[in-house]
């Protein structure tokens, strides 16, 4: 989509072609709607508006019910923070007391916008000009025109002047694809660094498997998971700094800090065992996690933890174990047989293993109902399966830890 196609979606035909794809029910066939509506639109907006429908409705799982009346491109949905994430973002920068931030490398507005709604004033700059133009349109359909002044720069060369804080989510897609060495990043990781050291308060949005090592001296890291998914990892200096390390879960928030514990001993298995939040693991936290659940690992190089006792933690997926078994195919197969179940939830961590091809050679033929998890995994250097029923998604009440 270049700009002139962009801003026929702006007219008031654009709008109203908009309005009707947007009333049809999901899924929308493109063929029969093009036909239906090049008798009374132009062929070429058709087309734009088509696209833009197709992504409004992808997008609801970013921005809610918001997406339906918001404007995209395909790289800057793909690229842009959910709003959830968003929110927990902009809730830092209010608590640090940011009054006017520089979001750098904006795209469509993820984290702009709900900057925007928290008050703070926003100089959003991209080098792109749809990039740029859809941002306006987000701005003014959201009523944040007021907030939100958008450039189109090259963010190494624009003028921070006059704010006090900066928010820079780089680039992190080449020709080849996804890019995980920071120094590849655009702008570069230095440049982002650099960032850090001309205002009070920097933030920046990196992939989440981001090395430990790249992460500057006197900076936080905090990796997010909404829903289980592990979406990002964010890095802060100055004001915006809290902690060393932090793992944060949504929906909650539920947030777990580092304090210095040392990784836990390994041991037997207990009666439970918890699976944490890739951001738990991400954020290297378990041995936080594991002085909560008077925990131990089953194997220094598993992130599997086990207990004597349950306890409910958001942190982690608990399981009660029934059986602990060497891992064999003919010796689960006796047991699922033995005990008749008919469902399997098959799940690994330092196994070479398929689980839908385990799942087929252990048979499962009893009643659905009658379901277990089985864990393939190492103990203290051995392979085992442990067979385990999953335990209540309970949380406490309390949001942080």
């Amino acid at each position: 989509m270049d700009l002139t196609e962009f801003d026929l979606l702006l007219t008031d035909g654009g709008r109203e072609l908009l309005g009707e794809l947007g009333a049809l029910p999901d899924p929308v066939d493109p063929l029969t709607a093009s036909a239906r509506l090049r008798a009374r639109f132009p062929a070429g907006l058709v087309t734009t508006a088509l696209t833009q429908d197709r992504l409004r409705r992808r997008a609801a799982a970013k921005f809610g019910e918001r997406a339906g009346s918001m404007y995209f491109t395909e790289a800057g949905y793909e690229q842009s923070t959910r709003r959830s994430v968003a929110r927990l973002r902009a809730e830092r920068f209010t608590a640090a007391g940011v009054r006017r931030v520089a979001d750098l490398c904006c795209g469509i507005g993820g984290d702009a916008l709900v900057l925007a709604e928290a008050g703070i004033e926003v100089l959003a700059v991209d080098r792109d000009p749809v990039t740029c133009a859809v941002l306006r349109a987000n701005a003014a359909v959201l009523g944040l025109e007021g907030l939100i002044r958008v450039e189109c720069a090259d963010v190494e060369a624009v003028s921070l002047d006059g704010c006090d804080a900066v928010f820079l989510d780089p680039a992190r897609r080449g020709e080849r694809g996804r890019v995980f060495d920071p120094g590849a990043y655009s702008p570069p990781w230095s440049f982002a660094v650099g960032l850090a050291g001309r205002l009070p308060a920097a933030g920046f949005k990196v992939a989440p498997g981001i090395p430990h090592e790249a992460i500057p001296g006197g900076a936080e890291a905090e990796w997010v998971s909404d829903g289980g998914d592990v979406k990002e990892a964010g890095i802060y200096f100055g004001a915006l700094r809290t902690a060393e390390r932090r793992a944060t879960l949504l929906p909650g928030p539920h947030t777990l800090v580092s304090a210095g514990e040392p990784d836990p001993e390994s041991g037997e298995v207990g009666q439970y065992l918890y699976e944490p939040d890739g951001a738990v693991i991400r954020a290297r936290l378990i041995g936080e996690l594991a002085e909560t659940l008077d925990g131990r690992t089953l194997d220094p190089t598993i992130a599997y933890l086990t207990a004597d006792r349950y306890a409910p933690t958001p942190y982690a997926a608990a399981y009660e174990v029934t059986d602990v078994l060497p891992f064999t195919v003919k010796k689960l197969r006796a047991l699922v047989a033995e005990r008749g179940y008919g469902t399997l939830n098959i799940k690994k961590r330092g196994a070479d293993i398929d689980p839908a091809a385990l799942r087929k050679q252990l048979r499962p033929a009893g009643p659905r109902a009658n379901a277990a998890t089985i864990i393939v995994t190492r103990h203290l250097g051995r392979h085992v399966a442990l067979v385990a029923r999953e335990m209540p998604t309970e949380k406490p009440s309390a949001a942080g830890c």
